[in-house]
């Protein structure tokens, strides 16, 4: 036990010390928040920069044209359609100043169709700017068409946005309003981040594996100590390391939400739908920022961190374990693709069983996927939002754990053979011959 608590140490200190992993757990919440902005800043640093295109608008009605408003990416230019009998030849005549040539149709209210030339491919922008202009405009010219008064004037009226809104009973008898959205939000990250953490260490232990045994130190360290302790060292010394990395980032997240929750006046009595009871002022809570905070604060956290951080031990030591086995059957890590394949196709079934759990995570799918230990971590993670029944949680934390340790076992007889085993390329029968 002492040569294990100093491999664990060692595995530990290797990772937590080092410069890039300090600077990496204090900025990836960061990073994350600016990846997520990236889109945004294209989308407006691809507009910024757009010089504005002339368009050319030909209307053989008369009446439509004007529904086309200029804006800082395309100018509408409206011709009468009885001076051009053609749009090839008025193109032409341009000379280039004009990008395409809209051509409104007579029997436009009729056949619902209208025509765009240019030569070239149009951008997408340009056609929904047309369609979002003319469909409108032409629908109300239908109903006007249609002779009924007051027509456009009824269905307007009679048009409403409904707002639906998640009202759950609190234990106490109190109610609370929820949000689909904010859970649905919360499980694709803490999926993500299961995700993240299994591939990244796992291939971190393997590739360290992988490079003690090509540097021969690992004949000198299984000289002094049992394979086995060296392999579950390793995988308990990353894993501690990813534990802490886990907890600086939920260190972080709680005073980032406490911050931001008294900033908008959202204490605990304010996340009652009775707004005005509470104290608080109601234009502050009706704001969209704090919106999406009391809708935030709104989960439960408690059992979803626990059951988070369950998951994560259960789901890293399943694969992490794998990927030490196979790390220790290579000479190289250009020869573990082969071997490494199967287990990242379990990985990417779990992502899409965990996608497609998204619109019904109580249905059959969703519930056999969090019982399967290889797809369960990552699967579970979408449904702890949604308050999932005890019983079937205990059940996947039985399975997961209780296969996590036979795949340890099993990794561990990989192991022992594969670690001082050079020269010749491993396949799976070979593997299955080992654990034999």
């Amino acid at each position: 036990m002492d040569k294990l608590r100093l491999i664990i140490a060692r595995e530990y200190m290797s990772i937590v010390g080092r410069k890039s992993f300090i600077i990496l757990t204090l900025l990836l919440p960061f990073l994350i928040v600016f990846i997520g902005a990236i889109p945004i800043l294209m989308e407006y640093l691809n507009n910024s920069g757009n010089q504005t295109q002339q368009i050319a608008v030909i209307d053989e009605t008369g009446k439509y044209a004007s529904a086309l408003q200029s804006d800082n990416l395309y100018n509408f230019v409206a011709i009468k359609g009885d001076t051009v009998t053609d749009a090839r030849e008025f193109y032409d005549k341009a000379n280039g100043s004009i990008t395409a040539i809209i051509v409104i149709p007579r029997d436009v209210e009729t056949s619902a169709q209208v025509n765009i030339y240019s030569e070239g491919t149009i951008p997408p922008a340009l056609v929904m700017s047309v369609d979002n202009a003319l469909t409108d405009t032409i629908q109300k010219a239908r109903l006007a068409a249609a002779g009924i008064p007051n027509l456009q004037q009824i269905i307007d009226e009679t048009h409403i946005n409904l707002n639906v809104r998640n009202v759950t009973w609190q234990q106490d008898g109190n109610e609370q309003e929820a949000s689909t959205d904010a859970a649905m939000a919360l499980g694709m990250i803490l999926a993500f981040i299961i995700y993240m953490f299994v591939i990244f260490y796992g291939q971190m232990i393997m590739n360290n594996v992988i490079e003690e045994k090509t540097n021969r130190i690992v004949e000198v360290v299984v000289s002094s100590c049992r394979p086995f302790h060296l392999m579950l060292g390793k995988i308990i010394g990353v894993g501690l390391a990813g534990l802490t990395q886990m907890a600086i980032w939920i260190v972080l997240l709680s005073v980032v939400g406490t911050v931001a929750g008294s900033a908008l006046g959202l204490s605990g009595a304010a996340m009652t739908p009775d707004v005005a009871a509470a104290g608080v002022d109601p234009e502050m809570v009706d704001g969209a920022m704090s919106q999406v905070v009391r809708q935030a604060l709104s989960i439960n956290y408690t059992p979803i961190v626990i059951n988070f951080v369950l998951y994560f031990i259960g789901g890293y030591l399943l694969y992490s374990a794998i990927f030490a086995a196979l790390g220790s059957a290579v000479d190289q890590a250009s020869d573990a693709s082969q071997l490494l394949w199967p287990v990242m196709i379990l990985v990417i079934i779990a992502i899409y069983a965990a996608m497609g759990c998204m619109t019904n995570p109580n249905g059959p799918m969703a519930f056999w996927c969090s019982i399967i230990p290889f797809t369960s971590p990552i699967v579970m993670m979408i449904r702890l939002p949604y308050d999932i029944p005890l019983w079937q949680m205990v059940l996947s934390h039985v399975l997961l754990f209780g296969t996590a340790l036979a795949i340890v076992w099993v990794a561990a007889r990989i192991y022992r053979r594969g670690i001082l085993h050079y020269g010749k390329k491993v396949s799976f029968l070979d593997l299955f011959k080992w654990i034999k």
